[in-house]
């Protein structure tokens, strides 16, 4: 196989790669920042929660409720649309957001188990008492 066919496979791989993202987060999730933000902008994020609104693939991201609010300047592109400046989130590394358990007022790491009956489920290691807890109970 030639130096350049090498280098190509090799990008695909690293694309195919790319695409999938290394978390067991699903959209609706609610989390909590552990890291990042701006304080001499006035804007730290680290401690803020909300839920999971959508899941970037491709950048490993993720846009969280409330979390990461930038303004962005609109154009009124005909008469019937007004210009001004819009308020919305910016995605947020993957690996900054940590699962969030109201109950225990904690960011906890996500789990898989498979249960008796050959279910596998999403839950995590309650720190309290050492104990596995469902998330999704069906």
């Amino acid at each position: 196989m030639s130096l350049r066919k090498k280098q190509k496979a090799k990008a695909r791989e690293k694309k195919l790669l790319a695409d999938t993202l290394k978390t067991k987060l699903k959209t609706g999730d609610p989390v909590m920042v552990i890291a990042g933000g701006c304080e001499k902008k006035g804007r730290v994020l680290k401690g803020a929660t909300g839920k999971v609104l959508k899941m970037i693939p491709g950048k490993n991201r993720v846009i969280v409720e409330g979390v990461n609010i930038v303004k962005r300047h609109k154009r009124a592109t005909s008469n019937q649309d007004s210009a001004g400046i819009i308020e919305k989130e910016a995605s947020v590394h993957v690996s900054n957001v940590m699962y969030y358990v109201e109950k225990i007022k904690k960011p906890v790491r996500i789990a898989h188990k498979t249960l008796d009956d050959g279910r596998k489920v999403r839950g995590f290691v309650n720190p309290e008492n050492k104990s596995f807890e469902q998330i999704d109970v069906a």
